[in-house]
């Protein structure tokens, strides 16, 4: 009979160390990582019966982004996200993002034992999801995004303070995510990995400078638009393939940040360009 294969995942090495001998000690064999990049990694190239992996994780992915990566690649296998620190949004989250189980530290290794061997005594049986790239989800969630962004601009009173219909207040919005969805399925080729220059962008900072716009005011809505984006793709993560989600979301970080860039240098070349008053 082959062994139960268990991923098991913590940041802290003491713990990791601990709960690797504990389920030695019942005869699974684990893998342990101490790392969300790696944990994605052996997601994608090994076979595993369950995975259990701390909440907390360092950087912009957590524990429930491997729980929702291992039901979407290997549907059969067990998702027991650990957490010190329950709450119901962290709860909610986890029955969103498919973890079969939280269990609260410290916990008995024996429930998690009975978990995993029940697991694999039943299996799911899921259909596996089919998974998208970061690009295609971002492309086909584009009017959503900006909807999004404008409700939460919306929100903001200082930048509602300038009075503009929905179409002037979007802007050159869509071409800029567009253009984020060009650079982002560029990077599937090596060598592609650089900001390009965004005419739209340019056009943009010109566009707010016309309208009354501040420097401060498109730093906002640059910053509101990076949330509206982070935001779909949290509603897309049981689609998303994830090997390849750090590296994106820092692409999409840095290009953000590049648009921005050249706004504000549209902004001030009009800016100087116009007579004094």
């Amino acid at each position: 009979m082959e062994p139960i294969r268990v991923l098991l995942v913590d940041d802290d090495r003491d713990i990791l160390d601990i709960m690797q001998a504990a389920l030695e000690a019942r005869q699974f064999e684990v893998t342990p990582v101490a790392s969300v990049a790696e944990a994605l990694s052996r997601i994608n190239t090994d076979r595993f019966d369950a995975l259990v992996t701390d909440q907390h994780m360092p950087g912009p992915a957590d524990g429930f982004t491997l729980a929702s990566a291992m039901r979407s690649t290997q549907p059969d296998a067990l998702t027991v996200v650990t957490s010190g620190n329950p709450d119901p949004e962290a709860a909610m989250s986890a029955i969103l993002l498919h973890a079969d189980e939280i269990l609260l530290k410290p916990f008995n290794v024996g429930a998690l034992d009975q978990l995993i061997r029940n697991r694999v005594a039943s299996p799911r049986g899921s259909t596996r999801i089919p998974r998208e790239t970061v690009g295609a989800v971002l492309s086909r969630e584009a009017k959503s995004i900006i909807a999004d962004w404008l409700e939460r601009l919306k929100e903001d009173v200082i930048l509602t303070s300038v009075r503009l219909d929905d179409s002037d207040r979007i802007g050159h919005l869509p071409r800029l995510v567009q253009d984020l969805v060009d650079r982002l399925c560029a990077e599937q080729v090596p060598g592609n990995s650089r900001a390009r220059i965004s005419l739209a962008a340019a056009k943009h900072g010109m566009l707010r400078y016309t309208q009354g716009y501040s420097i401060e005011m498109i730093v906002d809505e640059s910053r509101l638009l990076q949330v509206s984006l982070f935001h779909s793709l949290h509603n897309n993560l049981r689609r998303i393939d994830l090997s390849r989600m750090l590296v994106d979301v820092m692409t999409i970080a840095d290009e953000v940040d590049s648009q921005l860039r050249q706004s504000i240098g549209g902004y001030l070349k009009l800016s100087r360009s116009m007579p004094a008053a």
